[in-house]
């Protein structure tokens, strides 16, 4: 399918791996030129190199810590116009209720729920005014059915998740869509980071950790980022314009909800 988005220009955060890596590569086969954000410089570029040799899109990799001022500032800047708007942030550490201070909470709100909005906020009106803009922020399934052990998680992308469904039907009137992409398990670090969690407090291999796991999933699997990717790329497309403020699980089944 022709996506109808070749020569739009999009900024992927967090995007040298995992999820993030996947969308960015899933719009540079659409034809999308890309800014590709991540923290680390070796990690960001290599990935941005090989999208560059695979695909021949435009790619410029800006290393910076986006979920501050002084960052957005800076990636902002290299981008340029956006068309397309992909948001994503690495989750805050599991934990219980009882371990969790002002702190931690200020800090997984900047990353989760803050720093989206600041792009949204930036880039927004200019997408308004040329009548035509994507938004996808990538949260997680726990917006729909919170996790325990992520309460940090669960609390910020739900307050992303409120802002977004009043805001996406304002800009909506100016061609401009927001909705979120809300992954369950998937094959990334993230995934390894919990398994290894579980090994530890179960003292299981990570083996039996992961097949633990698979087993609460319908599917019986994790989710891949190139799959990932493929709906991220669907939503930010031409075909996508009457798709807004929506909530789209790709959680292989495990959320068990009727609607």
């Amino acid at each position: 399918m022709d996506l109808g988005i070749k020569g739009k220009r999009a900024l992927v955060c967090a995007s040298s791996k995992g999820l993030g890596l996947g969308c960015a590569e899933a719009l540079a086969e659409a034809g999308v030129h890309l800014t590709m954000n991540a923290r680390s410089a070796g990690p960001l570029e290599e990935a941005a190199q090989d999208i560059r040799d695979r695909f021949g899109v435009e790619v410029t990799a800006v290393a910076a810590d986006i979920t501050t001022p002084d960052g957005r500032e800076d990636v902002l800047a290299a981008a340029g116009q956006i068309d397309i708007l992909v948001t994503n942030a690495g989750g805050p550490p599991p934990g219980l209720w009882s371990d969790w201070s002002r702190e931690d909470f200020i800090a997984a709100l900047d990353a989760n729920m803050l720093t989206p909005i600041a792009l949204m906020t930036e880039i927004l009106p200019h997408m308004m005014q040329r009548g035509w803009g994507r938004v996808v922020n990538i949260t997680s399934q726990s917006v729909k059915a919170p996790i325990g052990v992520l309460g940090l998680s669960n609390a910020a992308r739900t307050g992303l998740t409120g802002y977004v469904a009043g805001t996406a039907r304002q800009v909506a009137p100016h061609g401009v869509t927001i909705n979120n992409l809300l992954p369950g398990i998937h094959a990334t670090d993230r995934a390894v980071s919990l398994d290894s969690g579980v090994s530890q407090q179960q003292n299981i291999s990570m083996e039996e950790a992961r097949a633990q796991r698979e087993a609460t999933i319908p599917a019986r699997r994790y989710g891949t980022r190139e799959e990932f990717g493929a709906m991220c790329a669907f939503i930010c497309s031409q075909h996508a314009g009457f798709m807004v403020a929506q909530n789209v699980l790709l959680d292989g089944g495990a959320t068990n909800f009727t609607i």
